[in-house]
């Protein structure tokens, strides 16, 4: 876990990458009724956007909630690390996936139209299962592990 402001930048811009371009991977393959090598390449041109966005609100927003959440529920030092790291994860997930999902919807799916509440809906409705699976079990433990062998030592 980050210590320094620095180290929480780092490790932000590390998540906010790896969740960014597998839920952007996955939406893809939604649109096109499959996964398929080219998505790889296309989620890419859709990082730089939906990255900023991500850092900004994680930054602004969801990461401020879920520690303030999280840090009235446990404490450091007397509670198990795992119980605040799931917590803290839950917690941004359950804020980001529908923030995520709105900006996704305004600049992939209708703009500001009439239909961006029930699209925005049902994105959010199929964007959060693939991000909790994404990040408890991909994301999650890969970038905490490569941040901690490359920022920690």
């Amino acid at each position: 876990m980050p210590r320094t402001k620095k180290q929480e930048i780092i490790y932000t811009i590390m998540m906010v990458i790896v969740m960014v371009y597998g839920m952007v991977c996955y939406n893809i393959a939604l649109d096109t009724k499959g996964m398929q090598y080219f998505i790889f390449g296309a989620a890419l041109s859709e990082l730089p956007l939906m990255g900023v966005v991500a850092f900004v609100l994680d930054t602004f927003i969801a990461g401020p909630i879920a520690k303030k959440i999280t840090f009235r529920l446990f404490t450091p030092g007397q509670d198990k690390q795992i119980f605040i790291i799931l917590s803290i994860s839950l917690l941004s997930l359950w804020t980001m996936c529908p923030m995520m999902s709105l900006a996704a919807t305004i600049f992939f799916k209708t703009g500001l139209s009439v239909q961006i509440l029930p699209v925005w809906l049902g994105t959010t409705a199929l964007n959060m299962p693939a991000a909790l699976i994404w990040q408890l079990f991909a994301a999650g433990p890969l970038v905490r592990f490569i941040f901690g062998k490359a920022v920690m030592n």
